[in-house]
């Protein structure tokens, strides 16, 4: 019998790698799923799977529950909702600011993004008197939008222009300018300390759905745009002569990208604060699996992020009962390492 052709009985590398994709978004998915009940789950009064069920389905129908444990569960899904929320939007920020910059070490809290929110925010609430949630993603736009175009503009000094590890020491010292001025801002007000110590690591605790309702179209819109330019991205990590040539209007395409990465950050600050690392890890390590695609990397990021989020939240509620510790804390522990081992593996430029 003749052999097939090797074309015949092995799948194009693009096929392969394809498939490879979407067996990862599968398991992204699932993973969504199980985060999703382990936070709603556990907390102060562990629920069983089946609790979670009933009482799930009892708020989608709208009926009133008096069960203990449903209570505990339907009190659960609102930070349950932001926090896969919030963990999606900040992890396509970085995956779009990585892809920007091309830099692996750019995330909105590496470079000073979810600070500047944060400040602003604080500002507001202790010299202005803002409490609406309007008040409060104006702010935060505003915060984000300055903070990021002056990290830009000092990591664009000097010979070669904005390198990667500029804009990586540039971020670092803006972060810790202004992590400074919020605890100044907030020290002195010890009353407020504890209702606004989140402004500070980032905490979903504070969720509810009027807020909730006044990020989200900023959320879809950003995303929708980050989406979108997914295809344009990918020429843009060629050069840019290679994107012009390629029929790429580079310019715009940097702005809508980089105004969707600051809004997606902005919007979650806005109602839980600086979480960071999450646009740091989950970028690298869908990078690892899927490859440079970012027509894969965003979405999957967006997956990757939220499962980050709620499986931080959930393990900080576990172990700090009968209180919490905040999710920021749970992602700045991870983040740590990797950050370091992402600084130890990496290539840059030099200054």
């Amino acid at each position: 019998m003749t052999q097939a052709p090797t074309a015949q009985r092995r799948p194009p590398a693009r096929q392969a790698g394809a498939r490879r994709r979407v067996a990862i978004l599968l398991v992204g998915v699932a993973a969504v799923a199980v985060a999703l009940a382990l936070s709603l789950a556990f907390g102060s009064r562990p629920v069983s799977p089946g609790e979670v069920a009933e009482a799930v389905g009892a708020w989608l129908r709208g009926e009133r529950v008096e069960d203990i444990g449903a209570l505990a569960v339907q009190s659960r899904i609102p930070r349950t909702v932001l926090a896969a929320l919030a963990g999606a939007a900040l992890a396509l920020s970085g995956a779009l600011m990585q892809a920007l910059t091309r830099n692996p070490l750019a995330d909105p809290g590496i470079l000073g993004v979810n600070t500047g929110a944060a400040l602003f925010v604080v500002c507001g609430i202790a010299f202005l008197g803002v409490t609406s949630p309007f008040g409060f993603l104006g702010l935060a736009l505003a915060g984000a939008s300055l903070a990021a175009v002056f990290v830009y503009a000092v990591g664009s000094v000097g010979p070669g222009g904005a390198t990667p590890i500029k804009l990586a020491l540039a971020g670092a010292a803006t972060t810790a300018a202004l992590s400074s001025l919020v605890a100044a801002i907030l020290l002195p007000r010890v009353s407020a300390m504890n209702e606004f110590r989140y402004w500070q690591v980032g905490s979903v605790g504070r969720a509810d759905w009027d807020t909730m309702a006044v990020i989200v179209p900023v959320l879809a819109v950003a995303a929708l745009v980050a989406v979108v330019s997914a295809s344009s991205l990918n020429a843009l990590a060629l050069g840019d002569e290679v994107a012009v040539g390629l029929g790429i209007h580079v310019g715009r395409t940097r702005v809508l990208a980089a105004c969707a990465g600051v809004a997606l950050c902005a919007a979650v600050t806005a109602v839980a604060g600086p979480i960071a690392f999450v646009g740091l890890m989950v970028p690298h390590a869908v990078r690892l699996l899927s490859g440079p695609d970012q027509r894969w990397l965003l979405p999957l990021s967006a997956i990757g992020g939220a499962v980050l989020v709620l499986l931080a939240d959930t393990i900080g509620r576990v172990i700090g009962h009968p209180g919490e510790v905040e999710a920021g804390v749970i992602t700045a522990f991870l983040g740590a390492p990797v950050l370091v081992l992402i600084a130890r593996t990496t290539r840059m430029r030099a200054l």
